[in-house]
């Protein structure tokens, strides 16, 4: 039991110096300006998201009020070239 006591204690005193060595290789002031630019990215691709989202509805809308239109049209052009078609094989 006491073994494994020495080993705990042992293991956070090397915890403890890791981290104050750690401490010592970034300044405070650099991990808050870190801290910052990351709330700021984030932010903007939050933002960013939401445009898209609103795009992706609005797109979506678009299509479904054209759809019909569109597949009349490929209708109509493809009784368009059927009928040319026919016309260039009778003028040959």
């Amino acid at each position: 039991m006491s073994e494994k006591k020495s080993e705990s204690e042992s293991m956070k005193l090397g915890s403890e110096e890791l981290s104050s060595e750690f401490q010592t290789l970034v300044s405070s002031d650099d991990l808050r300006s870190l801290n910052h630019l990351q709330h700021t990215i984030l932010g903007r691709l939050q933002d960013s998201n939401a445009v898209l989202s609103h795009f992706n509805d609005f797109s979506q809308n678009c299509f479904t009020e054209i759809s019909g239109d569109m597949a009349r049209n490929t209708r109509v052009l493809k009784s368009i070239k059927s009928d040319l078609d026919y016309i260039f094989l009778k003028l040959r």
